[in-house]
């Protein structure tokens, strides 16, 4: 089995298990009063900025979603892909994390490739990309046994009734899954191009109370073409195929109730007229 090498471990998150471990204590401790919805779960929507700034969200929904009910198969759609963009998997071998190797769930690929139209990543050669990476030692350290799919979604939607069809291909081999869309909400400030509404407190509360609630409120409505919608017309979502597509998932498998486990943005860990929004959503 070929071994995908992790290309952001060390700098956006630690490279060593027991780094990773603590870092995860912390992260666990800082969410532990952060109310999660009642009943089964079934995915989610991370952010995936460098650990330091965003990993306690990830890594509390992820632990949610672990802890729900027993997971075979994890798949995430992430991947910084324009309009129009092929969608890309991995779709063989393993992608390391610092806790151990995550293999492809390769059967549930091929039934993928079988239906639509992939640029195919191996573990030689892929185009690197945080936005599913970093969620991966979460995936490794709650869901030890599961194997994952990790998907690239442009923000499309004709992309989306790939989400039905892994729910499907999952279901008619008795898998358990879990989804997990992976985006990042409003990037404002200079460093952004985005000086619509001011700078300080103007801006950051027109990013949280009113661009992000927007996109927020489509994903807990579980509306994907809503959320792709809502990333052309307002910038506030980075990878708006990979939330809706995580959400169309979600629904097919039965997700009546999303909530929003905890919002912050950038700004919290690093003040500056330049910041980026983050959410964490249950579903």
């Amino acid at each position: 089995m070929q071994l995908r090498k992790a290309m952001f471990a060390g700098s956006w998150y630690p490279d060593r298990a027991e780094i990773c471990q603590r870092e995860i204590d912390g992260f666990l401790a800082e969410g532990r009063d952060w109310a999660s919805p009642e009943g089964a779960l079934v995915g989610g929507v991370v952010p995936h900025a460098g650990w330091y700034y965003s990993g306690s969200l990830a890594c509390n929904v992820i632990q949610r979603l672990a802890a729900s009910t027993d997971t075979d198969l994890v798949a995430i759609f992430g991947m910084h892909l324009p309009r129009g963009a092929a969608n890309v998997m991995m779709a063989d071998g393993a992608w390391e994390t610092p806790f151990g190797p995550l293999a492809i769930a390769t059967e549930i690929a091929a039934d993928l490739k079988a239906q639509f139209r992939f640029d195919i990543e191996t573990a030689i050669a892929f185009q690197p990309d945080n936005t599913i990476e970093l969620q991966l030692p979460f995936i490794k350290y709650f869901l030890p046994d599961a194997r994952i799919l990790p998907i690239g979604i442009p923000p499309q939607t004709a992309s989306l009734p790939i989400g039905t069809a892994v729910v499907k291909a999952a279901q008619k081999r008795g898998l358990s899954l879990k989804v997990i869309g992976s985006t990042d909400l409003t990037h404002y400030g200079r460093n952004y191009g985005m000086r619509s509404h001011g700078s300080g407190a103007e801006a950051l509360t027109w990013v949280r109370d009113r661009n992000d609630r927007r996109i927020i409120e489509a994903m807990l409505a579980l509306d994907g073409p809503r959320i792709i919608d809502e990333a052309r017309d307002h910038q506030n979502a980075c990878c708006a195929g990979a939330a809706a597509t995580a959400v169309t998932a979600a629904a097919a498998l039965g997700a009546t109730n999303p909530v929003a486990l905890h919002y912050t943005t950038s700004h919290e860990k690093s003040p500056g007229d330049s910041f980026v929004g983050y959410v964490g959503i249950l579903m």
